[in-house]
């Protein structure tokens, strides 16, 4: 039951910072960096890679953003 509780709090922490990366990065450089610092930060909160965690945060981010400019102001 210990590691069941373990990876519901895992998601959940990685969902809230998650949250950050709709509305974050005026240009396709900074949607980057806040994506990938989100993505970082969510793999070390759940044991993962943090440079994989950065490089999906970072494409994540990128990808929202340009397919929904109005929601990355």
């Amino acid at each position: 039951m210990r590691n069941i509780t373990g990876q519901k709090k895992n998601w959940i922490i990685a969902a809230l910072f998650c949250t950050g990366l709709a509305a974050c990065g005026q240009t396709v450089g900074e949607q980057a960096i806040v994506g990938g610092a989100v993505g970082a930060g969510a793999s070390a909160a759940t044991g993962g890679s943090m440079g994989s965690g950065a490089l999906v945060g970072a494409a994540a981010n990128v990808a929202y953003c340009q397919t929904n400019p109005s929601a990355c102001n």
